[in-house]
């Protein structure tokens, strides 16, 4: 479930995933091999040529390297990837929630009851009304998931039950599951524009995400604090994320001819990634390091982690010339 704009080679360039990456993993799981043109001309198959095991052991797992690495490495031109079958029965709800921390604690409560997922996103009050009045769905302005689950028609019926009790005990609300595919897509439409419904909050600004992962146990925590942060620093940042993965983004919306309000936006996601790390998280859960969370990067790895990352940079990429300034 990639984006709008996305491809299938800058989703493994950037170790992106979606909405369904809960139940089938990101795309680091899901690439089987990856043919790449190494700085020096050299085309690479990272799993050998024509090659596609489920599993494999032999050697270093070059694949892996080269998803998430952001271009520094080389160019990603052909990507293998795993397949999953269709579910025979999907359905989807929305249901609103009193605060953010309920509805975080709900979403640990389904992952610890093994529901078997497979999609569910947050939305706070800001970042729900967006959307609603974005897409013209009419959300209540309140602390939002959108929940997607697959199976069996007889297994959907008790993951339908079983998620209904849990979103009631957090003091859930709103519950209507959709099973037909158009209510589906209207649903899922409105979660995929929440970028554009955002910078609709302020027009004429311009929008910074930013994205960090921590362990679903220490989730309720980190977003609350970071609902609160956003709330003291003024900044219009509505929240939205892959929860189901221990995964927030903040979208941040700001008039970038105000050096107040950018250098605000500097610190907030600053403060933000180094929440995540002392929450045993990373900075970045699927955006990638770019150039604005190298230091974070080197708090998160050590001088040992980033040594070797230069390493293997260098004896790839001698002359430096994929993406330099990038990521190191």
């Amino acid at each position: 479930d990639p984006g709008a704009d996305a491809s299938l080679c800058g989703m493994a360039a950037t170790g992106a995933s979606g909405t369904n990456a809960v139940r089938y993993g990101t795309m680091r799981p899901n690439v089987l091999n990856l043919r790449v043109v190494l700085p020096d001309g050299r085309l690479l198959h990272t799993a050998g040529p024509g090659r596609q095991p489920r599993k494999r052991a032999a050697g270093y797992d070059l694949t892996s390297l080269f998803v998430g690495s952001e271009g520094t490495l080389g160019f990603l031109t052909q990507a293998t990837l795993r397949l999953h079958p269709l579910p025979e029965a999907t359905a989807a709800t929305v249901a609103s929630f009193p605060s953010v921390g309920a509805a975080v604690a709900c979403t640990v409560q389904v992952l610890q009851a093994a529901v078997p997922v497979a999609r569910i996103e947050f939305l706070d009050e800001v970042m729900a009304d967006a959307c609603g009045r974005f897409s013209g769905m009419g959300l209540p302005a309140a602390a939002t998931l959108l929940l997607e689950l697959h199976g069996s028609r007889r297994s959907l019926a008790e993951q339908q039950q079983q998620t209904e009790e849990i979103v009631r005990q957090n003091g859930g609300s709103g519950l209507a599951w959709a099973e037909g595919l158009e209510e589906r897509e209207r649903l899922w439409s409105m979660r995929h524009n929440a970028w554009y419904a955002a910078l609709a909050l302020r027009p004429g600004c311009q929008g910074y995400s930013t994205d960090v992962c921590v362990p679903i146990s220490r989730l309720p925590d980190v977003v609350v604090e970071t609902k609160q942060d956003l709330q003291a620093s003024s900044i219009t940042g509505p929240m939205v994320g892959h929860v189901g993965d221990g995964n927030f983004h903040c979208i941040l919306i700001f008039n970038s001819q105000d050096p107040e309000e950018a250098q605000r936006i500097h610190a907030f996601t600053q403060r933000l990634g180094r929440r995540a790390l002392a929450a045993g998280g990373t900075c970045t859960g699927e955006h990638g390091v770019g150039l604005g969370k190298r230091a974070l990067l080197q708090e998160e790895l050590g001088q040992e982690g980033l040594d070797t990352l230069r390493s293997i940079k260098a004896a790839l990429d001698p002359h430096n010339l994929m993406n330099p300034g990038k990521v190191l």
